[in-house]
């Protein structure tokens, strides 16, 4: 089994202090402020070195200092609705929060009193390699048709810039994956990978992966996947 997963203020204050203009700051409202800028994501770094990404998933966080789309799809259990889940946009007031992390308030409201699954994680980069349900391979998964199960979407609570959010948790027979990809590279063409992962959760059998794989589910021998 094959699959794709990827798991990811600076506030910045100058004063002027007179005894008088720091009284009248400190009582101005701040409707006039502009909400603090993103800093840049690695995929901006990867950009900026010539070397854009072609696949940039996260369901914590924008991985562009510009993204303002969906990161993830949940899917709830009891009446089979979605709800795509977006980074939470800049904010001058009541605090300057320059915004880029999941909003997963959104999730545990939509999510409450069930439970919700993770459907899609969305591509972030312009190829749209978004990730779905991985269907069945060299092995049939546990789910319908012999697809992978889905994650479940609250199985991985992290905290990023003092903020909840939800990584992907995955067991055994969960897989997410996009086998019409586009920009990807072939045979030995270059690329770079990375991957934010939780290196206590494992066990002795394989594959947990993350990367750039066969496009037919199966595994055709070796140097046929390159993935961390």
């Amino acid at each position: 089994m094959k699959t794709r997963i990827d798991f990811m203020l600076r506030l910045a204050l100058v004063l002027m202090v007179v005894a008088t203009t720091l009284t009248i700051a400190q009582q101005s409202p701040t409707r006039d402020a502009a909400p603090p800028h993103r800093l840049q994501g690695p995929c901006d770094i990867y950009a900026a070195a010539g070397d854009p990404c072609v696949a940039a998933h996260s369901t914590t966080r924008a991985l562009y200092a510009t993204y303002k789309g969906p990161l993830y799809r949940v899917l709830r259990q009891s009446d089979g609705k979605t709800l795509d889940i977006s980074v939470v946009q800049a904010a001058a007031s009541p605090v300057p929060d320059p915004g880029g992390y999941a909003d997963a308030a959104a999730q545990d409201k939509f999510c409450a009193g069930t439970y919700c699954w993770i459907s899609i994680i969305y591509d972030q980069s312009p190829k749209h390699n978004d990730l779905t349900q991985a269907p069945r391979g060299g092995f049939g998964g546990p789910a319908l048709g012999g697809f992978n199960n889905l994650p479940i979407a609250d199985m991985a609570p992290i905290t990023i810039m003092g903020h909840k959010v939800y990584g992907v948790f995955i067991e055994p027979g969960m897989g997410l994956r996009q086998n019409d990809v586009k920009g990807t590279a072939v045979d030995d063409q270059a690329e770079g990978q990375y991957w934010v992962v939780n290196g206590k959760h494992f066990n002795a059998g394989c594959c947990f992966d993350y990367g750039n794989a066969e496009i037919d589910s199966r595994d055709d021998d070796n140097g046929t996947m390159e993935t961390l």
